[in-house]
């Protein structure tokens, strides 16, 4: 960690706790948008770190983008939910395959916090085949695309301005079918978001959405007819590293709780972190939490120094989800009864950390890819450097600018 990144961690630090926390609850009592809130990330550039200065990122890294994640999550992760929209798949999604004026258009606005994005690849009877299941259809109607269909779990749907969405221009060419589209629901007719009833946040909703011959025009298709699997994996890639920062910060979340619930605790005169049972379990999380951050960590400096990075991030996140899994069930259980208490949030961190099992591709999923590299049967960075489509490293967007 360099002098820059811990600052950049500090900054996170004091920003969560003097402008996000003391007010979370009151947002999640009202069920209200924190949109403010969100227009105070994307000011101090909390939202745009991998991103460069020419379309309003603050070019930061990889490596700051993970911990930014780590440490929104590890004081509230609700508040985190929406990083991965306004920082991360939507923008980058944006910023790979769209035109330089596109990039110019959306992009900013999104990582400044003034437009809320939205990812919306999954439906109900897709799940980890999004792409092959897909049943959303994408039909050209002279200058506009007609969409009709649903999406599941696409978060803060209910309040987006502009969005990334995947459908299927032709239905019998399975993933090679997909096409993806910048979309945006306020401007244009036939898009419903139903906001999902879950242990979740009730300030951000993730969402069912309806498509109605949901208007979309042609300029706004991303790359060409059948690229939308192309644009979305590569999109993934990273979203994959900001849920793992997510689920790390989250495992730390529950380590701090429990450390000093373990302290205050007092049984037969004496605090329970005295009792060797209760020991063994902090040790193990411990021991989960620094592992996962070297994976974490590990993923990122990869992306920042443009080595192939899809196997990593996918041990990364797996293993982070799993660390904060572990750390939120022997949290429940250190506070014990307590732990059903909405007075502590061990009683609700634990949804997140299932959240993050089988955000930005599931557990089991991570697993076969993970494995199957292993085996020599299918590489997982095949496609390192192959896609054709821009690399936010390099800020191409800014180079095509000029060469206009």
């Amino acid at each position: 960690m360099t002098d820059e990144i811990e600052a950049v961690r500090d900054l996170v630090i004091r920003f969560m706790r003097n402008e996000v926390v003391p007010f979370m609850d009151g947002f999640e009592a009202r069920g209200e948008f924190p949109r403010d809130l969100i227009g105070r990330a994307g000011e101090l550039g909390l939202y745009g770190a991998v991103f460069p200065e020419s379309v309003g990122g603050s070019n930061m890294g990889f490596l700051a983008a993970a911990v930014i994640q780590e440490e929104m999550a590890r004081h509230d992760p609700r508040f985190a939910s929406c990083n991965n929209q306004q920082g991360s798949t939507c923008p980058m999604s944006i910023y790979a395959a769209a035109t330089p004026d596109q990039v110019m258009k959306y992009v900013p606005d999104i990582l400044a916090g003034k437009s809320i994005g939205m990812m919306a690849l999954t439906e109900s009877g897709s799940g980890s085949d999004a792409a092959g299941a897909m049943k959303t259809v994408a039909r050209r109607d002279g200058d506009v695309y007609r969409i009709n269909g649903q999406k599941m779990w696409a978060s803060i749907a209910n309040q987006t301005d502009v969005g990334i969405l995947l459908a299927k221009t032709d239905p019998e060419a399975g993933a090679r079918g997909v096409s993806a589209f910048i979309v945006e629901p306020k401007k244009y007719p036939g898009f419903t978001a139903e906001p999902i009833d879950t242990l979740l946040s009730k300030s951000f909703r993730t969402n069912i959405v309806y498509l109605d011959d949901f208007v979309v025009p042609v300029e706004n298709r991303l790359a060409g007819e059948g690229d939308g699997f192309k644009v979305i994996m590569q999109s993934l890639q990273l979203g994959r590293l900001m849920v793992a920062g997510k689920a790390l910060g989250t495992a730390r979340a529950c380590f701090d709780d429990a450390v000093g619930y373990a302290n205050e605790r007092v049984v037969r005169g004496q605090p329970i972190g005295r009792f060797q049972m209760i020991q063994a379990d902090i040790a193990e999380m411990a021991v989960a939490i620094e592992a996962s951050s070297a994976l974490v960590y590990k993923a990122a400096n990869a992306m920042d120094e443009s080595q192939p990075s899809n196997r990593i991030s996918s041990l990364a996140k797996f293993h982070a989800s799993q660390t904060a899994k572990f750390c939120a069930d022997k949290a429940a259980q250190i506070f014990g009864g307590y732990g059903l208490a909405r007075e502590y949030r061990v009683s609700w961190l634990k949804a997140y950390a299932d959240h993050y099992f089988n955000g930005e591709g599931s557990a089991n999923v991570q697993k076969i890819l993970i494995a199957e590299d292993a085996l020599g049967y299918k590489e997982a960075d095949r496609h390192h450097g192959k896609t054709g489509l821009r690399d936010v490293r390099k800020d191409d967007v800014a180079d095509e600018l000029v060469a206009s």
